[in-house]
């Protein structure tokens, strides 16, 4: 009788994650397994199925020698890592401190730092390509303020149509950062606060020798997913360089996307995307492997 009982039960279990089991299966599952098949293949979509070829080991031996195009996507693509990974984490730390602290308007302030994380990131990339236009704001100001005569044309130059695209990159992501830190903040222990406060410390001294050290593992958590954002940053760069055209700050996802879905070559695009989990997945057991050296529990 408990037998029966408990297989009804299981039966029952199964039944409510059977919609999402089925969901996961057919929108992940299968194309993730079809994605890996096709990167050891050379296959135009519109040639049809009978033109499929294996090819081993050639997409990514190609990759990883010859292709220059995914060197620079590979190059950018660290850049932005490593330029909005620490900033974002930095600042959303800062700011959290403060807000977490006596100042007015908390809830409106919180909510002001989330509404671009929440927001489309096609139309943040539209307001940030407005901003950096030769005639927009900041050369604008560049101009009347600091007297700049030549002032740079930001969304043509190669290394300078980064500096936006970090921009929403850093922008859009400090908002999730903060509500995180601020959760974590208001959970350290107060008492810490208190000694430190009797022993003299100040409030910059208690930031650096009790809130860093006490938040550290949310602080792993942010950069691991700040990191994994920022090696599949798309939208910003396909609004900001035209779809694209800029060549020069293109990343891993803009190229898979431009050789997918524009040339349809699937077999190659499905080769960049399993480098890129590959590659995703060495830097976050890295994370994990140092952490004992910084992160408290």
């Amino acid at each position: 009788m408990k037998l029966k009982h408990k297989t009804k039960e299981t039966l029952i279990g199964y039944a409510f994650l059977a919609p999402a089991l089925v969901i996961f299966i057919t929108l992940v599952g299968i194309p993730i397994v079809i994605s890996f098949l096709l990167s050891f293949t050379k296959w135009n979509f519109f040639s049809g199925i009978s033109q499929l070829k294996f090819v081993g080991f050639d997409n990514f031996m190609k990759l990883l020698t010859t292709d220059r195009a995914f060197k620079t996507a590979l190059a950018n693509t660290i850049i932005y890592t490593v330029t909005t990974v620490p900033l974002t984490i930095f600042i959303s730390m800062l700011f959290a401190h403060v807000i977490n602290g006596r100042v007015h308007l908390q809830k409106f302030q919180r909510l002001a730092f989330f509404v671009p994380y929440i927001s489309n990131m096609v139309a943040l990339g539209a307001v940030f390509k407005f901003l950096f236009r030769t005639d927009g704001p900041v050369n604008a100001i560049l101009s009347h303020v600091f007297q700049v005569k030549d002032t740079p044309n930001w969304l043509v130059s190669t290394s300078l149509s980064r500096i936006p695209i970090i921009g929403v990159m850093i922008y859009s992501g400090i908002g999730f950062c903060l509500i995180v830190y601020i959760a974590a903040i208001k959970n350290v222990p107060q008492h810490l606060y208190e000694a430190a406060k009797i022993d003299g410390a100040s409030s910059i001294r208690q930031f650096f020798s009790i809130t860093i050290p006490m938040i550290s593992p949310t602080t792993l958590y942010l950069v691991i997913v700040r990191m994994i954002s920022a090696f599949q940053v798309f939208a910003p760069i396909n609004v900001i360089s035209d779809g694209g055209k800029n060549a020069g700050n293109t990343s891993l996802v803009v190229m898979l996307y431009e050789e997918a879905f524009r040339s349809y070559n699937f077999g190659y695009a499905s080769a960049i995307s399993w480098i890129l989990v590959l590659f995703i997945l060495v830097v976050t057991l890295i994370n994990f492997h140092f952490q004992k050296k910084w992160v408290h529990y």
